[in-house]
């Protein structure tokens, strides 16, 4: 196992990994990349526990979303089954079982403030936390995704399921964007990936 995750985790993370792997009976299936989630958890009825996370999310994602699963089973255990599935239970376990890992031998220097500050009240995703999901970004492989907030006002940007929009307005936080097709206004969070067509 140690060799498989030393392709997927920071080193310094994998014996404490496989150490959670191994105590909570987790069956881990590393998969092909699915759009909608980094990751996740499900309790089968013989009672085994499978957790699966994307492939080609790099170390340090990779990292956050397993113990992220991991802390969904945890805290079902500890709490059990009736607890919300991101709830103030979960929000516990996951602090606690990521604080062993919010350090200089297994993160950057520069993610540990965005760690820490995210974990303070961790969310359902990582990508929501738009400082920490762009610092994540920069080790990722290169692609030739931009981000929204990148990107000039009046820019026409295409997702992956091959929509068109136009970038409108910054609100608060999010972009309105205008979906081309149908004149639809949409709300973008600033670290959306998108390929820009023309600005």
């Amino acid at each position: 196992m140690r060799d498989v995750l030393l392709k997927y985790l920071p080193e310094r993370a994998i014996d404490p990994c496989i150490e959670l792997i191994k105590s909570n009976h987790v069956h881990l299936k590393i998969v092909n990349e699915r759009l909608t989630r980094h990751g996740d958890y499900r309790r089968y009825p013989d009672g085994s526990h499978q957790i699966t996370v994307n492939s080609n999310l790099n170390k340090y994602r990779f990292l956050i979303t397993l113990i992220h699963e991991i802390a969904h089973l945890a805290a079902f255990q500890h709490y059990g089954r009736g607890i919300k599935p991101h709830g103030i239970e979960w929000k516990r376990t996951f602090q606690k079982l990521m604080l062993p890992f919010i350090n200089p031998s297994v993160f950057p220097p520069s993610l540990l403030p965005l760690l820490a500050r995210h974990f303070r009240n961790p969310t359902a995703s990582s990508d929501t936390d738009a400082h920490l999901s762009i610092a994540l970004k920069e080790y990722d492989p290169t692609t030739d995704k931009n981000y929204i907030f990148e990107l000039p006002k009046g820019s026409v940007f295409r997702l992956r399921n091959g929509k068109i929009f136009k970038k409108g307005n910054k609100l608060t936080k999010r972009y309105e964007c205008v979906e081309m097709a149908t004149g639809k206004v949409f709300l973008f969070q600033p670290n959306a990936e998108v390929e820009l067509i023309s600005n």
